[in-house]
Formats: structure tokens, C-alpha cells, sequence
């Protein structure tokens, strides 16, 4: 077992406070400061289980492996790095022993927001490749400057990698159409659509945080209803039949694609009805849009103050909801 205190000036003091906790162990310390000798006898004899708890500092974060050793404890784990505790977490669990990491912290009130949100994505990411996502989070917490330049303290930590690399995209795509980007327009999301129905992922459908949030973010990152389709498909697959609110969902992501080519900014619907906001330039035919509004009149009014095409309808039934607001669409999309 390793026990990670990363001081030196007080590792044989711990040293001596582990032995005392625990008597039947055999326990040495090892740090960076050593002799090269007795840094290496120190090594040897724990490769070889002459003893069982190894007291040290960082110095085994790239050390040789020791397949026997099937636990660590990280004292002040609040004081690491994010990528520090990833690799100290590495050094256990390279045989087919399962491996246990412990952290100790003081309270949460006592610690620093980064030294907390390093944590908990420490302790949210145990799956494979989790060493890129760790990487990801670290950025955003950190920061990350300059991704060309030499300087390396920019204002990512402001907005968060994600946002940053969305406005960055947006920027490479204008400049490759020949167009000024325009840094101080809002990112489109597409339509916002509001049919006051419950569209969520239930927690006892998909009990773990960080797989609900990757679902989220897939399900929002569809590029088509082919691909939200398959998603659909493989959550069945692997977690077992939708629950009702995340059917509405995966039915509301869709009808977001549906409207998008049609400059829609805004669908609102409730029991009785609702409305359609349009963008600065939607691409929808307005001889159609006039036909429907001149054919059902108690059904569909033209707001052209608000932008938006207002139909009143029975739309009581949640279940239909969505259907009724399909065939609405519809009409407009013709």
C-alpha cells in the first residue's frame, strides 16, 4: 500500500504515525531527497514485499510498477493536481488485484472552488479514456491560453472550454466562408422549444451524474434524426426501455431538428394552444402561411408585432402534445 505525503520535512514524522495506527504493518518512507542508494533499497524492498506500506511523496507518481500494491491513500488530496491525482491513481491496479484510491481532505468549506471541482471530476471519471476528459476538465479550470502562443494564462476559465471552443469554431467557419466573424453575436443554439411537458433523463433511470451529463450533451450534439435515432436505440439497448419523460425528450430534440431549417427562433405550446416565433429571415413559403391563416382563422392568427404565428387548439392531452405541434409544423414546412 502506498500512503502519499507530499512533505518531506514531516514524512518520517507520518511514517511513524501510520506505524502506530496500524502495529502489525511493516512500514518505510521513501521521498525525492534520499540518497540515490537508499532510495533504491527502499524501492527494491517494497517491489519485493519486505514490507507492506510504503509512506512517500510524489517521487512514485512515474516510478516502477508494483503490481502487489493494490491501494493507495493521498493525504491532502486538495494540494494536487488534477492530472497528479490521475497519475498517482495509475500507480495501483496494474495487476488483476482490484485497486482501491482514498483521498483525504479537510472540509469542503476550507478548501479552494478549484481545489473542490478538482475532486470532483477525479472522482466522477473512472471508465477508460477518462484520461482526456480529466485533461478537458482540467483545462477549464485552469485555463488555457494562448493554443498557438507561448503564453499560457488566457481568459478560458472565464467561459469554460466548451463555450470557448464553440466561439472559436464559429469564428474558423466564418473566416473559411470569406465573412468577418462576429464576435459579439450571441451562439445560436438552434429553436428553443417550450411544450410545457417533462423532457429529463429520471436519476433512477441513469443513477450516474457523469453519464447522464455525456447523454445530455449526445443527445443535444445530434446532427440529424438518423443519429438521434441510434442514440435512442442504444440507451434502450443499454439501460432498457425510456421512461415517458425521456421519450418527450428525444421527441422534442427531434422536432428542435425539424424546425431549424425553417429560421424558427421560438415554439412555445400549452393545453390550449400556443405560438411560433419567427427568426429575422425565416425560410418558410408566406403564401402557404397566409393560405392557412386565411382557411382556419379561429385556429391560427398572425402576430406581426411579436414575429409569431399564434394556433389555438385543444392540446389538453400531454401525450398528443407533441403530434399536434408536429402537424403544425407541418404545415409550415410544407
Amino acid at each position: 500500500m502506498y500512503f502519499l505525503h507530499n512533505q518531506v520535512e514531516t514524512i518520517e514524522n507520518m511514517a511513524q504515525k501510520v506505524e502506530a495506527l496500524v502495529p502489525s504493518a511493516r512500514v518505510e518512507f521513501a521521498h525525492g531527497q534520499m540518497r540515490e542508494k537508499e532510495l533504491e533499497r527502499v524501492m527494491r524492498d517494497f517491489y519485493h514485499r519486505r514490507f507492506n506500506v510504503l509512506v512517500c511523496t510524489t517521487i512514485v507518481e512515474s516510478g516502477i510498477d508494483v503490481p502487489s500494491a493494490n491501494t493507495i491513500v493521498i493525504n491532502r488530496a486538495d494540494k494536487l493536481g488534477l492530472a497528479q491525482l490521475h497519475q498517482l491513481r495509475g500507480r495501483v491496479g496494474r495487476s488483476h488485484h482490484r485497486a482501491y484510491a482514498y483521498l483525504i481532505t479537510p472540509p469542503a468549506k476550507t478548501m479552494t472552488e478549484d481545489a473542490k471541482k478538482r475532486l470532483e471530476a477525479i472522482e466522477s471519471l473512472e471508465d477508460l479514456g477518462a484520461g482526456f476528459t480529466l485533461a478537458t476538465h482540467d483545462l477549464e479550470i485552469r485555463g488555457a491560453g494562448e493554443l498557438l502562443g507561448e503564453e499560457q494564462s488566457g481568459q478560458i476559465h472565464e467561459i469554460g472550454f466548451t463555450l470557448y471552443m464553440d466561439l472559436l469554431e464559429r469564428a474558423v467557419q466564418a473566416l473559411k466562408a470569406g465573412k468577418t466573424p462576429e464576435l459579439d453575436r450571441p451562439l445560436d443554439h438552434g429553436a428553443e422549444i417550450d411544450l410545457g411537458l417533462p423532457a429529463l433523463l429520471p436519476d433512477d433511470y441513469l443513477p450516474d451524474v457523469h453519464t447522464r451529463l455525456v447523454t445530455y450533451k449526445r443527445i443535444a450534439s445530434a446532427a440529424d434524426p438518423g443519429e438521434l435515432k441510434d442514440l435512442q436505440v442504444e440507451m434502450i439497448d443499454r439501460f432498457g426501455l425510456l421512461p415517458e419523460p425521456t421519450k418527450n425528450l428525444f421527441a422534442i430534440t427531434a422536432l428542435k431538428l425539424k424546425v431549424q431549417p425553417l429560421g424558427i427562433r421560438k415554439l412555445e405550446a400549452g393545453p390550449k394552444g400556443g405560438r411560433i416565433l419567427f427568426g429575422e429571415q425565416p425560410n418558410i413559403d408566406h403564401m402557404k402561411l397566409i393560405q392557412l391563416i386565411q382557411s382556419r382563422p379561429k385556429d391560427y392568427k398572425l402576430d406581426q408585432a411579436a414575429g409569431a404565428l399564434r394556433f389555438n387548439m385543444d392540446m389538453t392531452d400531454p401525450a398528443k402534445r407533441i403530434a399536434q405541434v408536429e402537424t403544425v409544423v407541418g404545415k409550415l414546412a410544407g
